[in-house]
């Protein structure tokens, strides 16, 4: 069962999360309804995911994620909230997130988002990515490439970061590509380094500033 926790201010809202989830055999082990709670109990717990609001009292869902990423916890992070504001998606995944999903999905839809996110994924609410796809275009993305050479991603790299974009794990695009996943690790951590990306989602925010996805 995929280990979750679930970090939202309304106890409602979470126990509703909790219960639905388990119904669906995901297991949350730890809840917060604050950011700086939060951020201990994903360090008590260490789970596979992290089921994040943005809007709280308090320490909110952005200075949550920056906290994350300083203490060290590796840990995928969606955003799940009623908010679809442009600037706070990108600033969402700026900041780390590796996922992003309005509350009004599905138990369905939920449920593969997480266990997307533990298998090593990224996924962006569908009817956020047209608007996303816009305003990095339009604009500059935060975090936005600085010096990356994205000039020098060999046919291959471009491949496994199209692949990355849509979401799919290693093990996807090791299947996809015919590669062993230990491969397609180097790949990843490779284009990383050219685009000067610190993690996936960044990576795929920096490749549609420069226009490599099309």
């Amino acid at each position: 069962m995929t280990r979750v926790v679930v970090v939202d201010d309304q106890a409602l809202v979470r126990q509703g999360i909790r219960t639905l989830l388990t119904i669906a055999e995901v297991d949350v082990v730890g809840e917060a309804g604050d950011g700086e709670r939060a951020v201990t109990v994903v360090a008590e717990t260490a789970p596979e995911v992290v089921l994040l609001d943005l809007r709280m009292p308090g320490k909110d869902g952005i200075w949550v994620l920056e906290q994350l990423r300083e203490r060290g916890l590796d840990v995928p992070v969606l955003v799940l909230t009623t908010f679809d504001d442009d600037a706070l998606v990108l600033q969402a995944l700026g900041a780390g997130a590796r996922g992003y999903l309005l509350k009004d999905v599905t138990v369905d839809q939920l449920t593969r988002a997480v266990r997307t996110l533990a298998d090593g994924g990224t996924l962006v609410s569908p009817s956020l990515t047209d608007r996303l796809l816009r305003a990095i275009r339009s604009g500059p993305v935060p975090g936005g490439a600085r010096g990356a050479v994205v000039e020098d991603l060999t046919p291959r790299e471009q491949e496994v970061l199209r692949l990355v974009a849509e979401g799919h794990s290693n093990r996807q695009i090791a299947q996809t590509l015919h590669l062993a996943e230990g491969t397609v690790k180097n790949h990843v951590s490779t284009v990383l380094v050219k685009l000067g990306a610190r993690d996936r989602t960044n990576a795929v925010l920096r490749a549609l500033h420069h226009g490599l996805l099309g």
